[in-house]
């Protein structure tokens, strides 16, 4: 039977004791009671840890939520439920298991009010409610390089002028997005004139190991017009986190960009975590109304967390081992980018794709092709001829070119193609000296312009190439020659 309540029953269907004051004070008590005490705990029994996987009994929450592992004497591990079957949750660990044994404790992580300044000793992970993470956003973030956590890597202090946000975002409905209609300036000579590419616009940069996609990356980290600049630095070398921050986008371009580090030897979860939280990041500054530049190294190590989590649970591998959940998880990610509401607000997206053995029919390459707004190819030929960047302006491409550039421009760029091209297509016959000048006008034409040409698709990494100089200067190669 419910006790009555003085403040809500009319005083004369109260009983005598209740119409006193000392009533009201005695329910405030029992009210703040009841709220500061904690809710029961559901706790789960770890029963098999193999590989990467952990299995646990006795707990039932959803996939997604965030439990803490825990046992006497060791250091308390979180993990993500990623699957279940017959009443066993499969969670994957977001730090070391090492000294886990059979019996330990698994139970979602408490909800807790984060505090608004993050620092090393913080609790890996904020939750606003059981099993939801919420990492810090805001303008603190600026500046700082961070983990996948939100914690900072840069030993600067801890990190202030920030609130948790939840990782989880609705997707924007597609008919409420402006099309891409702005052309962005990226300081890249090749970029500008033949792959132009628009405010808004998701594009890859594709090619193998070691031909200086990550140079290329900090060029336009530098280079393009962006009020802000996010950095996720997904699953490459731990050596060039430090290298990227400090010798390629320097203190004016750190200044306003955040840098978000999961480097190789972190687990799977937490790499995939780092894609999440860069994005999420770069979210949360376009919905303030800002044009954000997110760039992302890479595409790839993000599919192959992915997919080292699926085969760990069971999954059956599909295409060249990578399970279908793979091909799902990559368009979820990059349709977080892109133009905001309305067109407040833009996130440019350039997402490296590793293109195994240089083959651009790798399984990732050629996924990511299918729902990026145009790719940019890397030859490793040109890379061992010093031609930087190795742009292979023949295999890349820009889908919303036509777009953001006047028909004047396009019409140049079109030009400047076809020559090139042509060329090309004639090289090992000019090359043996098997072609005979004059044999065909248009050839002769390459050949002459040729040198041009290639001096012109080559730029040094501290040289910045503005839009109106880049179309000026290609203007000049193509009039050059009818004189």
């Amino acid at each position: 039977m419910a006790l009555p309540d003085s403040t809500l029953a009319p005083e004369a269907t109260l009983p005598p004791f209740a119409r006193s004051g000392a009533w009201d004070q005695f329910m405030r008590d029992a009210r703040g009671r009841l709220q500061s005490t904690p809710p029961l705990e559901v706790r789960g029994t770890l029963t098999r840890l193999t590989g990467l996987v952990l299995e646990a009994t006795g707990i039932r929450v959803p996939v997604g939520s965030q439990c803490v592992v825990s046992q006497d004497d060791q250091p308390p591990v979180l993990a993500e439920v990623v699957g279940f079957s017959e009443g066993r949750a499969y969670l994957m660990p977001a730090g070391d298991v090492h000294g886990l044994s059979s019996g330990a404790c698994v139970m979602p992580a408490r909800p807790h009010v984060p505090r608004p300044v993050l620092g090393q000793a913080d609790a890996p992970g904020l939750l606003s409610r059981v099993g939801v993470l919420r990492l810090p956003q805001g303008d603190g973030l600026l500046g700082r390089v961070v983990d996948p956590h939100g914690q900072p890597l840069d030993h600067q202090g801890p990190i202030t002028n920030v609130v948790p946000e939840p990782m989880d975002r609705a997707p924007i409905n597609a008919m409420e997005r402006d099309p891409v209609r702005e052309s962005l300036d990226t300081g890249v000579r090749a970029i500008n004139t033949l792959l132009s590419v628009g405010r808004g616009q998701r594009i890859g940069l594709f090619a193998g190991s070691g031909v200086g996609k990550s140079v290329l990356l900090g060029m336009m980290a530098r280079y393009t017009r962006a009020d802000v600049i996010v950095v996720g630095l997904i699953g490459e070398r731990g050596r060039e986190v430090k290298e990227f921050v400090e010798d390629i986008l320097g203190e004016e371009g750190r200044a306003r960009s955040v840098v978000v580090a999961a480097p190789a030897d972190a687990p799977p979860l937490l790499r995939m975590q780092g894609a999440a939280y860069a994005t999420a990041v770069a979210e949360h500054f376009r919905d303030k109304g800002k044009h954000v530049l997110l760039l992302m190294d890479s595409l790839t190590r993000y599919a192959m967390a992915q997919r080292e989590i699926a085969l760990a649970i069971g999954e059956p591998p599909a295409t060249k081992g990578y399970p279908p959940s793979v091909f799902a998880k990559l368009p979820q990610l990059v349709e977080r980018s892109g133009n905001g509401l309305h067109g407040v607000g833009s996130i440019t997206a350039f997402y490296t794709v590793l293109s195994e053995g240089d083959d651009q029919q790798d399984p990732i390459a050629d996924a990511a092709r299918a729902i990026l707004d145009g790719h940019i190819v890397l030859s490793r030929q040109l890379a061992e001829e010093a031609h930087f960047p190795a742009i292979d302006i023949e295999q890349s491409a820009s889908r919303v070119m036509h777009n953001v550039i006047s028909k004047g421009q396009f019409e140049m760029a079109r030009r400047f193609r076809t020559i090139y091209s042509r060329y090309q297509k004639s090289r090992d016959l000019i090359r043996v000296g098997a072609y005979a000048a004059g044999s065909d006008p248009a050839i002769d034409q390459a050949i002459r312009l040729e040198p041009a040409m290639r001096a012109f698709l080559q730029q040094d990494m501290h040289e910045a190439a503005t839009m109106s100089q880049s179309m000026d200067a290609m203007m000049a190669l193509l009039t050059s020659d009818e004189t």
